[in-house]
């Protein structure tokens, strides 16, 4: 089946690409979510004014990625967790946890724009990719470090046992 990506797909195509995908795929994968049309000669016709469109919000949403990413690499995000006596965190900090954060400072990012192969498990300095556009990426500082709370209540306890 060929159909015309109206959206970028991953690992598929562009938007405005017309390609071959199995027929179940197209039928209920790419067609029922909206993200490609089947292509016809009356959808190719359509599809040539959805080039240009989609070219000018490319520009745009690239300029305004380019403008972010200026801003990004300045801002630092600091996660304070629990953690074990060798660094190992109790939870993990995830992609929600730094786009929860990131809107807390004023920036709008899906999570799903973070790329974190595994969540940080461990304390560190790090440096996160976010893909704000396919071709433009910001890089972000993060750092977990350890919960000042849970080593007191740790030293809490050790001490009350002791006793």
């Amino acid at each position: 089946m060929e159909v015309i990506l109206k959206e970028d797909v991953a690992n598929l195509g562009h938007r405005g690409d017309v390609v071959k995908v199995a027929d179940g795929y197209g039928r209920n994968f790419l067609l029922p979510r909206k993200l490609a049309l089947q292509a016809t000669l009356a959808n190719k016709a359509v599809i040539e004014q959805m080039k240009v469109a989609a070219a000018r919000r490319s520009a745009t949403e690239k300029a305004q990625a380019e403008e972010l990413v200026k801003t990004l690499d300045t801002v630092s995000l600091s996660f304070p967790r629990k953690s074990g006596e060798n660094g190992q965190l109790f939870g993990s900090v995830t992609s929600a946890d730094i786009a929860g954060q990131l809107q807390t400072k004023g920036f709008d990012v899906d999570r799903r724009k973070i790329q974190l192969t595994e969540p940080l498990k461990s304390l560190g300095d790090y440096t996160v990719a976010i893909k704000l556009h396919r071709e433009v990426t910001a890089h972000l500082k993060v750092q977990v470090i350890a919960d000042a709370q849970g080593e007191s209540a740790e030293t809490v306890a050790e001490t009350a046992v002791a006793e």
